[in-house]
């Protein structure tokens, strides 16, 4: 496959595409000598002529957004080969015709002068920032022999592979299953393990919705969609809002969620256990649970009558420092609104040891008001990942035989979390201790955990006992500064990517404009890749196309035809309504609502959530929170220009008694402190949080040279959070990091 390469001008730069040609070979050259990754970046600073200027017809192309993870549907205003406008596409279900911050700044993201434009190889130590440029033959060629020699001397379970969440990540997959090695590195347990352990053990699934134009009332516990956007589920909180709906949120800061609620309750972390065990409590206790529901829908409810006795309102009140009656009062409520009412999964509630049993309270809770599929309530999502519809596929031979132990201690220290979830963060241990085996390469596609993951020194150590780092990405990141073997990957404005499924349509992202750069899609490099380490038959396409086509032959339209409009609507039965829950098969052990899991007591854990007391900071420390804004995704958008003009670095959020008592004033500079590390970070000092908490955006601090709006602004949280698991789902348990915080001396 050969890329399409041309040499575009960037719009949003103050230069002439004359004079931008010519700076864009000068540096293309000096490139060839040794050279720091910030050598490679243009030198333009600002639009001359706006988007309006701009002479030459108009193409409106639909794709598909990758600023987050929702995978919004745009539609790209292209003039003379330039992207003027990003619009929200009405036909895609995530968007609707909108699109979030992020989702506009895309622009940036594709004419950002930081990007990674050609393959580079590292010429200096590690974490240097001295590369040269290389062609993608020898880039492929350095990092498939460094694969086959680790593959040859200690098997191919010592090469480590890790990803994030995205539409290239099925052949990323494939490629790894191909290879032989078990070791598959996600961000899932630095997310969203307990959530989808929790409504799993309960419900047989985690891919459950609330249903917002029929609800009444809602329970959020540390989700923030207003600032942490899923752009169709913020706009579907909001109308539900404007309808009427009463929305409580738990949270120990002020967030804007919080800020358009009915209620803003402000626990302590790791407390909402404590909150969720009372409500069950009042629930049961004053008989407001659905009897005929639990009933004929659900098993061990009597073991949790038995368990929930002694947490009443007030002992939670001690626990969660939420007040009794204020207990008392969302568990009537809520009960009385229901079915017509549901408590959100969320995604990382209060992130401490005890989150799996929390999200297992959430999900029985849910079930206590019988709300399973009912108007108003929580629904099954129906169909994962691939929404229901059956995609083509390419033929290919079955994957060899894996016998080895995964490094992050999947299933025989956790035995209950998939394998698609994995332990993120004991498999860098695993790499760190060199047990039970030693990882000796480690390739990372569009993700950076040298920020990730926490405790970043530690991650630094892990780099060292490897023979190999080889990165896949858009811009030169934190861990693509400590690589040994960056390949840039194209913007997803720039390339093709394998059909996502929203509802019942099926959408394409496509190229709207040729790549600028010496750049390639995923798609792309996994094949060349492939076959170099002797796969060939696992990536049996010619090229994108080929691949896309294959995807969508069961569907009778072409890809030529899906152009068009950038989506297939698959024609299905008769609209599936909300029914009595005995209408849906449950994917559990007993086929019911699993109140009391014997899967659970069967390896040991408690069968029914029970209390576990989580230490608090105590002399003088806070809880160290962290947390997102609009405008940034996790650690990939901030060197976005557009969107670090919003948020150009992060703060300390802190309680003003406890600043106070510290001297600290808004905007002094502060020391964090940990166990484990300090971090330099600017103060904000605000009501907006709890006295015994600060908070901080996570994803600021990077210290690659490369990325020059955001190098050095603000401080990075996983410098000092420690490394702690939640037993049961793998999570980490972030939020039990206690801090010291005082002033930097003038």
């Amino acid at each position: 496959m050969k890329s399409l390469k041309r040499d575009n001008q960037n719009p949003w730069q103050g230069l002439s595409r004359r004079r931008f040609l010519g700076v864009s070979a000068g540096s293309i050259a000096a490139g060839v000598a040794v050279s720091r990754l910030a050598g490679f970046r243009s030198l333009a600073i600002a639009a001359k002529e706006t988007a309006d200027e701009v002479s030459g017809y108009l193409h409106e192309i639909p794709t598909v957004c990758e600023m987050c993870v929702w995978r919004c549907g745009l539609k790209a205003k292209v003039r003379d080969g330039v992207v003027v406008k990003l619009e929200g596409n009405p036909d895609h279900p995530n968007s609707r015709g909108k699109l979030c911050p992020k989702g506009n700044a895309g622009i940036m993201a594709l004419y950002d002068p930081d990007r990674l434009k050609s393959p580079m190889m590292r010429v200096g130590e590690r974490g240097s920032g001295r590369f040269r440029k290389a062609s993608w033959d020898e880039a492929l060629d350095y990092i498939a022999s460094a694969m086959e020699k680790i593959k040859a001397s200690y098997g191919p379970q010592a090469m480590v592979m890790s990803s994030t969440h995205n539409l290239a990540q099925l052949q990323f997959e494939n490629l790894m299953q191909a290879y032989g090695t078990p070791n598959y590195g996600t961000q899932r347990s630095l997310c969203f393990n307990a959530m989808v352990m929790g409504f799993t053990m309960t419900y047989g699934t985690s891919d459950v919705v609330g249903d917002y134009a029929n609800t009444r009332y809602i329970i959020y516990n540390g989700r923030n969609l207003l600032d942490g956007i899923a752009n169709s589920e913020t706009q579907d909180l909001i109308a539900a809002i404007h309808s009427g709906a009463k929305v409580v949120v738990l949270d120990p800061r002020f967030t804007k969620t919080a800020a358009k609620a009915s209620a803003w309750l402000p626990v302590r972390p790791g407390g909402d256990l404590a909150f969720f065990l009372a409500v069950n409590n009042v629930i049961i206790r004053e008989e407001l649970y659905d009897k005929e529901f639990i009933d004929k829908n659900t098993v061990g409810f009597e073991e949790l009558v038995r368990e929930t006795a002694p947490y009443t309102p007030e002992w939670a009140e001690k626990k969660s420092d939420i007040p009794a009656a204020q207990i008392y009062k969302v568990a009537r409520d809520f009960a009385a609104a229901a079915p017509r009412a549901f408590a959100h999964p969320n995604w990382r509630t209060s992130n401490t040891l005890n989150s799996f049993q929390i999200e297992r309270s959430i999900a029985i809770l849910n079930a206590l008001v019988g709300n399973w599929n009912q108007p108003g309530g929580l629904h099954p999502a129906g169909g994962g990942d691939g929404g229901g519809i059956e995609l083509g596929s390419i033929p290919q031979p079955p994957y060899p035989r894996v016998a080895s132990l995964r490094l992050d201690g999947v299933p025989l220290k956790y035995p209950l979390v998939p394998l698609k979830l994995g332990v993120f963060q004991e498999m860098r241990d695993a790499i760190l201790w060199g047990k039970p085996y030693q990882a000796k390469g480690w390739l990372i596609f569009r993700q950076n955990p040298l920020m990730s993951l926490s405790d970043r020194a530690r991650t630094l150590e892990a780099f060292k006992k490897l023979d190999l780092i080889a990165v896949i990405d858009i811009l030169p990141n934190d861990t693509a500064y400590y690589a040994d073997v960056i390949l840039p990957e194209s913007t997803y404005l720039e390339r093709y990517d394998p059909l996502s499924v929203a509802g019942n349509k099926v959408f394409l992202r496509q190229p709207v404009i040729p790549p600028m750069y010496d750049t390639k899609s995923a798609l792309e490099i996994f094949k060349l890749l492939g076959e170099r380490l002797g796969l060939h038959e696992f990536f049996n396409y010619k090229d994108e196309e080929a691949y896309l086509n294959a995807q969508l032959k069961p569907l009778n339209i072409t890809l030529e035809e899906m152009k068009k409009t950038g989506f297939y609507e698959v024609t299905s039965g008769p609209e599936e309504k909300p029914g009595h829950p005995s209408e849906v098969a449950l994917q559990t052990a007993s086929g019911k609502i699993e109140i009391a899991s014997e899967t659970l007591s069967q390896v040991g854990y408690d069968a029914v959530p029970k209390w576990k007391e989580i230490a608090g900071p105590g002399d003088g420390k806070f809880y160290l929170l962290t947390g997102k804004v609009a405008q940034m995704t996790q650690s990939s958008t901030q060197n976005n220009q557009w969107l670090s003009k919003h948020v150009p670095e992060n703060l300390l959020w802190i309680h003003p008694s406890a600043a106070g008592v510290r001297g600290i004033q808004d905007g002094d500079l502060v020391y964090v402190e940990s166990k484990i590390g300090r971090i330099a970070i600017k103060a904000k000092v605000t009501e907006g949080i709890r006295p015994d908490c600060v908070w901080t955006i996570f994803g600021y601090g990077h210290r690659s040279k490369g990325l020059r709006t955001t190098y050095a602004k603000g401080a990075l949280s996983s410098e000092i959070h420690e490394s702690l698991t939640d037993p049961v789902s793998g999570s980490q348990a972030l939020s039990q990091t206690m801090v010291s915080v005082y002033k930097v001396p003038a």
